[in-house]
């Protein structure tokens, strides 16, 4: 009984509004009151009205609310509702929504206290719970594209995507508007080029004008450089092949007269400091047709000394895995012909990029982003205090994979037409990479373990995702420590559990053996899993993803497909390189598809700082406003550390870190 406070808030995007009347309803713990047609929502405004109600209701549990259809159905997009009961001293609840509420039917908001099934000992919220994720299942169905090794989203457009993973327009427009500019700069490129010759390495400045950064301009004028060479396997789009060797690889056969080689190989080995970067995953695959050429691949192995000034520099290259002992591939060396070891490195380069766009970037980063966020979509309630703690971090990242599906990695999309994987043999590879998703590759602290990256002053990709990982531990802990007190509350928690197992046994189709939990028995595995989770989503993706533009502009650097096989001997030409490197078409077309994908988002939310407030109560607002200082804190030191860097590293500093994978 008495007068209620309410407050309604609408978004702010270009249709969050609505022309038709909305109905509230109050439920509380004793009663339940219909509020009438008290709502006309305008766009990005928040609407403050009174209401006298004469049941009492008690401590509140819902907000239902319904949007009319009278003039059309137009969708409204709601933030949240806030209610603050009878008196002086009334308390205020906080209904947090985020959702497009469609149709006319009726949509139930539980109030924001993160709840978990034991912390509803009178199963007031029961009902809702189930409800909610048995229709929840209905709109975010699995399905398996190209019999992938992980599964995804069911539905092949974007339409068949739930509307609230859809782009709000902001977002829509940026994303459509860049992807035109940089097809109207290829046609532009392309008749403009269409009648010259290339026959220089310069040659590739003319399609080197498409927004590059300084970085990139700084890559086109060093790329030859040996030690530019080892520093992108430290620091570069693709950080996460490079790995101590803890023996000689056994695909390295050394040609007779090479002893001198293998004993100083065999001297940095016992130093600890022989790494390697092996691209034996391209082995077998089938490479591409394109423009009616068949294009090639090699799968190579790269042996690299960690000096102690930091540098990391090549020693020894081979392009092939051996067939047979009797007749191994060429060794290529930093003492040969300087167009051979160029060539040589071109082909690296070549089949890194590969394995970035592939295995690192779409695999990893946003393949298993979909799976987490499918998983939660299905088994965990809005109510549920880890749905709360992630949601943010799952923004966008269905439609984009859509994307992905539909026009970089589909039949005849732009793989088919740009790389050296592509026409069939890109889907091959995910398949071949699946085996390779362990869990502790997921997780820095035992990834840069096990690759022998601790501790290694010069790779700033190593001690900033080890930081990242920290900060983010520490922020999902202080939440699971609200919400469970002990390990029994843990493996009670029946929604907790089934969402584990649907990310291992059902989304990663069986990947215990993996190391990846079917359960969760401590809030120590708890806090280590949920961190997974966000970060893979967040640090992890942008590692990979923002330095494409910096390091992927200058095509001989990063070139997607190679049209001459490589080299079995060492006498290699200028010619030879120009005819092995992309034509003016296929340059233009990565630069342009570079551009589009890498360039820094107009419309990005940094890590951690989403204006969505699921969490209700002092508790959880604390705990992250501790994560935002912390991460303020190691932005200003990345700032500080990158002033005395000749190459400032970037890609994990939090103000450019985005909160969930978008692009």
């Amino acid at each position: 009984m008495g007068l209620y406070r309410i407050r309604v808030s609408t978004g702010d995007s270009l249709c969050a509004g609505s022309k038709n009347p909305v109905q509230l309803w109050l439920v509380g713990q004793h009663g339940e009151a219909a509020l009438g047609w008290c709502l006309w929502p305008m766009r990005g405004q928040e609407k403050d009205f009174k209401v006298e109600v004469s049941e009492f209701l008690g401590p509140l549990l819902f907000a239902r609310l319904r949007k009319r259809h009278l003039l059309q159905d137009d969708a409204w997009f709601c933030n949240w509702i806030s209610v603050q009961g009878p008196g002086a001293d009334g308390a205020e609840y906080r209904f947090p929504c985020y959702r497009w509420v469609e149709g006319d039917r009726v949509l139930c908001l539980p109030e924001g206290t993160g709840r978990t099934v034991l912390d509803d000992p009178q199963g007031l919220f029961k009902k809702h719970r189930e409800e909610e994720l048995k229709e929840r299942k209905k709109l975010y169905r699995w399905g398996n594209w190209k019999d992938g090794p992980i599964l995804n989203v069911a539905g092949s457009k974007l339409g068949d995507l739930p509307v609230d993973e859809r782009f709000l327009e902001d977002k829509r427009i940026d994303y459509e508007a860049s992807l035109a500019k940089g097809l109207a700069e290829l046609a532009i490129k392309d008749s403009l080029n269409a009648l010259t010759t290339w026959n220089d390495l310069e040659d590739f400045n003319r399609i080197f004008w498409c927004g590059q950064s300084k970085l990139a301009v700084r890559v086109r004028d060093s790329w030859k450089e040996d030690a530019l060479f080892g520093y992108q396997f430290l620091n570069g789009a693709n950080p996460v092949l490079l790995r101590r060797s803890v023996h000689l690889p056994v695909r390295l056969v050394f040609p007779p007269g090479m002893e001198e080689l293998k004993a100083q190989l065999e001297q940095e080995l016992q130093g600890g400091t022989l790494y390697e970067a092996d691209f034996a995953l391209l082995d077998g695959i089938k490479a591409n047709k394109l423009l009616c050429k068949q294009q090639h691949l090699a799968a190579p192995l790269v042996m690299l000394k960690l000096q102690p000034d930091g540098k990391l520099l090549p020693m020894v290259i081979q392009l092939q895995v051996p067939r047979s002992e009797s007749s191994p591939p060429p060794l290529f060396l930093p003492t040969d012909p300087p167009m051979t070891w160029l060539l040589a490195k071109c082909w690296v380069r070549n089949s890194d990029f590969q394995l970035q766009e592939l295995q690192s970037h779409l695999l990893r980063g946003h393949l298993m982003a979909e799976v987490i966020v499918m998983a939660t979509m299905r088994c965990l309630p809005s109510i549920h205090p880890i749905f709360k703690l992630l949601i943010p971090h799952l923004r966008y990242t269905l439609e984009i994979n859509i994307r992905a599906r539909t026009g970089l990695v589909s039949d005849l999309g732009i793989f088919d037409q740009l790389m050296g994987t592509g026409g069939g043999g890109h889907v091959e590879l995910l398949k071949q990479a699946g085996p390779f998703l362990t869990y502790r590759s997921f997780c820095p602290p035992e990834d840069l373990a096990d690759r022998g990256l601790l501790g290694v002053k010069s790779s700033f990709y190593a001690q900033d995702a080890l930081r990242l990982w920290e900060i983010t531990y520490r922020y999902v802990e202080g939440i699971v420590n609200l919400h469970y007190k002990t390990e029994v509350a843990v493996k009670e928690d029946v929604e907790l559990q089934d969402w584990c197992r649907e990310i291992t046994e059902v989304g990663l189709q069986g990947a215990q053996d993996r190391g990846f939990p079917i359960s969760l028995d401590s809030l120590d595995q708890v806090c280590h899993f949920v961190t997974m989770c966000i970060f893979t989503c967040t640090g992890q993706h942008c590692s990979v993803h923002l330095g494409q533009l910096d390091w992927f502009s200058w095509i001989p650097n990063a070139p997607s497909t190679m049209r001459l096989p490589p080299p079995t001997t060492k006498d290699v030409t200028l010619e030879m390189v120009m005819a092995t490197l992309p034509n003016f078409h296929l340059a233009s077309l990565q630069m342009s598809i570079i551009w589009h994908l890498g360039r820094r988002q107009t419309v990005m939310v940094a890590l951690g700082q989403h204006k969505e407030e699921y969490f209700s109560g002092p508790g959880p607002k604390a705990v992250l406003k501790k994560f935002r200082e912390e991460l303020a804190v190691m932005d200003k030191e990345i700032e500080a550390r990158n002033a005395k860097l000749d190459l400032p590293y970037e890609y994990l500093r939090p103000s450019l870190v985005e909160n969930s994978v978008t692009i």
